[in-house]
């Protein structure tokens, strides 16, 4: 066997028929997805929303007439535009807009502090911004501590069958459709910028300050050309509607729900609340999708309904479910399974990444607990934690790194950070996995979450999964916490949402406990067991343990 074992790239052995590991990818402008597909498919339906239908015809022409009413406000080729809308169809209509204006977009989240959407838009120098109008407030408090010139406002009903003919302007912003509306198309031509930024998105910000990855045209459309060779044997081009649960400003439904289906041309169905799930199933009765991507606290959701079967037969259209931006309990997995009769497909990747780095496959080897294989012209190979340039052993845990089309250009306006993740491109995730003899990945942790007891590596992933089995247990998360008798040495917490039912007390404390003992070693097993009503969670359902960590510190009387 080779001394580095990614080298050989096990993986591709198990490539679904089909799939070739390399791709010529087009140079194009991520835009070009959406005038191809108005030329294939013109009168399809490209957006469902509250029941009103967009085609692909008229939704290039709503963003060609975007895109000159950008550039007649005084955007140029490079300028940053930001959006801050939730799931309508105005937030595909401005980031097409925004590119086709040669601009690049910013998507900022609806759930942004004051000071969050501050620190964005002076970050990226945007000017414009694109917004939903309930967010008016937020924006004119801050307004005048950031570069903003325009701000253009718009209403959820505004292309939906109960729109306004001429809403009024507000003082201080314009109206997004009156602007397209009263606009002819004229956008500027532009050659191809096939490595210019298309999108400044922004990191979570769990470690510092949030960071604007750049992705450029060739990350983006290289990353949904690949993933659509991946489910070419499942979806078919001009015939899939995809059910868009997940928030288009997150980099997940921005590529797997927006752009990668705009190059299928296919039917966005977009819900604006991902948390109503009566909203959602009806929904799903009215467009029949074939696609469901999710997170694993959306499936947890629906598992939680009593009734979840009576609708199972509206969703006997989905083929395909999959999840990513967060690890999926295998329990959670195969509970869902078994009670709508959908399959999901574990994937994985990062912001980072544009984002899918690895998937399982769609007719081979489905491996529950995986996140799968690196897809088509993507390279992963794992390393020591404390040395990157020795490659760890099959089977041995090693920090992730990643190269590939996907990968950003670097952080914006951050050379020295972008100089720490991006080595001779490869790229540090801050991910620790391991790869069985098959080429399928596992994700054990993040790098920052380990917990170091007395010597003994602890994955909080690794006892969050046995935490799942116990039939108790709806949502756990595990951290460390310092030991005060050994310097450098810490403790394992977890803090654990009971089901419905079951009582927070010393009883059940204990019962958890002896659970772990049976499938983890001791050192593994929670000393402290917190019960929770609620965690603390991203919009995509990932568990802030830094924010848990924050608590614990704010305890011992630390700052923060």
């Amino acid at each position: 066997m080779s001394e580095n074992p990614y080298a050989e790239k096990p993986w591709l052995k198990n490539y679904d028929p089909g799939v070739q590991p390399h791709i010529d990818y087009p140079k194009i402008n991520i835009y070009e997805f959406l005038d191809k597909s108005a030329s294939d498919f013109g009168s399809r339906t490209a957006i469902w929303f509250m029941k009103n239908k967009i085609s692909y015809k008229k939704l290039k022409d709503l963003t060609e007439r975007l895109a000159t009413a950008l550039v007649n406000l005084g955007v140029k080729k490079g300028d940053v535009v930001a959006i801050m809308i939730p799931n309508f169809p105005q937030f595909i209509i401005s980031y097409y807009g925004i590119l086709k204006a040669g601009a690049i977009a910013t998507a900022c989240s609806v759930l942004h502090t004051d000071h969050e959407l501050s620190y964005q838009l002076n970050d990226s120098g945007a000017e414009v911004i694109i917004a939903w109008d309930n967010q008016i407030e937020k924006i004119q408090k801050i307004q005048d501590r950031t570069r903003l010139r325009h701000v253009i406002i718009t209403n959820v009903f505004d292309y939906t069958p109960m729109a306004p003919r001429n809403p009024p302007e507000i003082s201080g912003t314009k109206q997004l459709i009156n602007l397209v509306n009263n606009t002819k198309p004229n956008p500027p031509k532009f050659e191809t910028d096939f490595e210019g930024v298309a999108s400044l998105q922004y990191t979570g910000g769990t470690t510092g300050l949030p960071k604007g990855a750049m992705l450029t045209h060739r990350n983006i459309v290289s990353n949904c050309i690949a993933v659509g060779t991946w489910a070419s044997t499942e979806f078919r081009r001009g015939k899939e509607t995809i059910l868009t649960n997940l928030p288009l400003f997150h980099i997940y439904g921005q590529t797997v729900c927006m752009n990668l289906h705009i190059y299928m041309g296919s039917t966005i169905a977009l819900n604006p609340d991902p948390r109503d799930q009566k909203s959602l199933f009806e929904i799903i009765k009215s467009t029949s999708p074939t696609m469901f991507p999710g997170v694993p606290t959306m499936y947890m959701r629906l598992l939680e309904r009593d009734d979840l079967e009576d609708y199972a037969k509206d969703m006997k259209s989905i083929r395909v479910c999959n999840t990513g931006a967060a690890p999926m309990p295998p329990e959670v997995l195969k509970d869902f399974e078994e009670r709508t009769g959908g399959i999901i497909i574990e994937g994985y990747g990062l912001t980072e990444t544009s984002p899918v780095a690895c998937t399982n496959p769609f007719f081979g080897e489905r491996k529950i607990g995986s996140v799968g294989m690196p897809i088509p012209d993507t390279e992963i190979r794992l390393v020591e934690i404390a040395d990157h340039t020795k490659i760890v052993p099959r089977g041995e845990p090693g920090e992730v790194l990643i190269k590939g089309p996907q990968v950003m250009k670097g952080y914006w306006n951050k050379p020295e950070a972008t100089e720490d993740q991006i080595k001779d491109r490869w790229l540090l995730t801050g991910d620790i996995a391991t790869m069985d003899e098959d080429g399928y990945f596992y994700i054990v942790d993040r790098k920052k979450d380990m917990i170091n007891v007395s010597g003994f590596k602890v994955y909080p992933r690794e006892l969050e999964d046995v935490l799942f089995e116990y039939e108790a247990v709806e949502k756990a998360a595990v951290i460390g916490i310092p030991n005060p008798d050994i310097p450098g040495s810490e403790k394992v917490k977890a803090y654990i949402v009971l089901k419905d039912g079951y009582k927070e007390n010393e009883e059940m404390e204990l019962e958890i406990k002896e659970f772990c003992r049976k499938t983890v070693s001791p050192y593994k097993v929670p000393k402290f067991i917190e019960f929770r009503k609620e965690l603390p969670e991203t919009l995509v359902g990932k568990v802030l343990r830094k924010d848990l960590k924050d608590i614990e510190a704010r305890r011992r009387g630390e700052e923060v």
